[in-house]
């Protein structure tokens, strides 16, 4: 069975992959997630998942809402960018 989800994460990753690469996090955070991943930390790193899924579904949302006022037709960005 496969998994919608994870189809679409690999998707994403193989068209944004190169760029995000390129983008540092703040300091300390790969250290971090490195310990939880060899200490096998699930429900940490969920938790830090679910934040940066909920930050980016605000940020998106009011995005949507700003456009949507100023009469503005979304299109689909060609890069992302941090």
């Amino acid at each position: 069975m496969t998994n919608p989800y994870a189809e679409w994460f690999e998707q994403l990753r193989a068209e944004y992959g190169e760029q995000l690469s390129q983008m540092p996090l703040p300091d300390g955070l790969p250290e971090h997630l490195r310990t939880l991943i060899q200490t096998r930390d699930e429900e940490a790193i969920q938790f830090m998942i679910k934040l940066a899924w909920q930050f980016g579904a605000q940020v998106g949302y009011a995005a949507g809402a700003k456009r949507e006022d100023a009469g503005v037709t979304v299109t689909r960005p060609s890069r992302v960018q941090a």
